[in-house]
């Protein structure tokens, strides 16, 4: 509840209104402190306190439904059915004067259509509305442990301390590469140290708001074919549970558990359908990513970890009858990943908790050290590039520079692509993507606002409105990628509807 996410007020907004509507104090439902404090007391006072309250609203309530569920193979076929059927009957009924005023009626909507909207009733930002400056942000950087940069912000975080780290991929072999996401995914439910992985998911439930671990790909600002590959650590706790945090993160470092075999296969499983389950929802984005693969070096790793290949990797993985090959994999990638050796973590906390924020992540480094081993770069091409600092804009970095490894490919070249994929959905997903210019280049801002108003004032009401689709729009993205995309339901699903359809091209 402390978590300050994006959409914060409103979460909070939505947590009172049910209360506030029933005549309720909403001041005193965001006491939150004092919530906790009457929940421990009630706890301390009656060992049983959950246990009857279960009872009496679950196990002892009269006003209940039993719904069961069985599935049918036949559905889609006789929903179509029902629908054809349906639309026949209703067409059978009309007279041609009811024909006729349906026509004229659609002919009255395309014209309300294109005619322009009076937004003046609706309420506006105004430009004198936004501060004409930002807030200058300071940043601390300091070597932990006399190696590691870490990057501190004193911000008001409501009592919520997070902690991030980023460990570069450069000296991972290319075949390990596929199977990050993998590792990432399984890293912090497998077990560490002396926790097996019920114990393990206890504990992060117990000290921590969560702790994940995802692929994260870096485009260079200045170059399209330049980027940092690496690992995402991240996690946030409530200020007294940071040494409890850390602990857990060191233990994961020097002891993740690669042995439950059965456990990792179940792991798998979910993982590959999570990924399958997301296409319907999100297929115009995997249209995308593939069609930036060959625009970008960035679009490319991009497909790897997160688009089409990583799913039908994961399909793979998933309908193996022998894992072990697999799991045997995800220790080579741990050593390429789990130490101090090209990692750099922030730390966000108020200023009141910095030291103990400090403490904490320089016994964390020291805790996990260095490789045993050194290891030389996979690529020819890496070359290193100071991250910015000094006083920039909104932000002012004091302490030792931070020294990034990026990768770049000469030899690359953007080439034009079509691809089809075939799904079993009545939906199409489109994505169209060029290659336009890196973040800092003075057309990147441009370019990205007229991505939102293409969205807004076009896009919308031409694919949406007028010629209904599900949706649709354009987006620039950090790496210099312009896409355009919609999904929408085909009239012909037997025929061509089960397409995923995605296009690149360079300009």
């Amino acid at each position: 509840m402390k978590h300050q996410s994006v959409s914060f007020g409103l979460t909070l907004t939505s947590y009172i209104a049910s209360c506030w509507n029933h005549d309720g104090d909403p001041v005193e439902l965001l006491k939150l402190g004092s919530q906790v404090a009457r929940f421990r007391q009630c706890l301390k006072e009656n060992p049983q306190f959950l246990q009857e309250k279960v009872k009496q609203y679950f196990k002892n309530n009269p006003h209940k439904l039993t719904l069961s569920m069985t599935p049918d193979d036949k559905y889609p076929e006789k929903q179509a059915w029902m629908e054809t059927e349906k639309l026949k009957q209703k067409v059978d009924t009309l007279s041609l004067k009811d024909k006729q005023q349906i026509y004229e009626k659609g002919l009255e909507l395309q014209t309300q259509q294109s005619r322009p909207q009076d937004a003046s009733c609706l309420p506006a930002l105004k430009v004198s509305d936004i501060e004409p400056s930002v807030p200058l942000t300071e940043l601390e950087v300091a070597l932990a442990a006399g190696k590691t940069p870490v990057q501190y912000c004193a911000q008001p975080t409501n009592g919520v301390v997070y902690f991030r780290a980023f460990a570069s991929l450069h000296t991972l072999p290319e075949e390990l590469r596929p199977y990050v996401p993998l590792f990432c995914s399984v890293l912090t439910k497998l077990g560490c140290g002396l926790l097996d992985y019920r114990r393990q998911a206890q504990q992060i439930e117990l000290k921590t708001g969560g702790m994940a671990a995802s692929p994260h790909v870096l485009p260079d600002a200045a170059h399209l074919d330049t980027y940092e590959q690496g690992v995402l650590f991240s996690s946030f706790c409530l200020d007294r549970n940071l040494p409890d945090m850390m602990h857990l993160w060191s233990e994961i470092f020097n002891s993740p558990c690669f042995e439950e075999e059965e456990h990792f296969r179940v792991l798998v499983k979910m993982s590959a359908q999570e990924l399958s389950n997301g296409i319907p929802d999100s297929g115009h984005l995997y249209a995308s990513v593939r069609a930036t693969r060959t625009l970008t070096p960035t679009g490319d790793l991009q497909e790897t970890f997160s688009g089409m290949d990583q799913v039908r990797l994961m399909k793979r993985i998933a309908e193996m009858t022998d894992i072990r090959p697999v799991l045997r994999k995800l220790p080579h990638i741990q050593e390429h990943v789990l130490h101090c050796d090209n990692m750099r973590c922030s730390m966000n906390a108020t200023p009141q908790q910095m030291s103990l924020a400090e403490k904490a992540v320089e016994k964390f480094v020291r805790n996990v050290g260095q490789s045993k081993t050194e290891r030389k770069p996979v690529r020819l091409n890496v070359v290193e590039k100071p991250a910015p600092s000094g006083s920039n804009g909104s932000t002012h970095v004091s302490g030792p520079q931070v020294i990034r490894k990026l990768i770049t490919d000469p030899t690359f070249k953007p080439c034009q692509m079509k691809t089809h994929f075939l799904l079993p959905f009545p939906v199409n997903y489109m994505g169209e993507c060029i290659r336009t210019a890196p973040y800092a280049d003075p057309d990147h801002a441009s370019l990205k606002i007229l991505a939102r108003l293409m969205t807004a004032k076009f896009l919308h009401t031409e694919i949406r409105e007028k010629g209904g689709a599900y949706g649709g729009g354009a987006r620039l993205s950090r790496d210099g990628v312009f896409t355009l995309y919609s999904y929408r339901a085909s009239p012909h699903p037997a025929a061509s509807s089960r397409l995923s359809v995605s296009r690149s091209r360079s300009t």
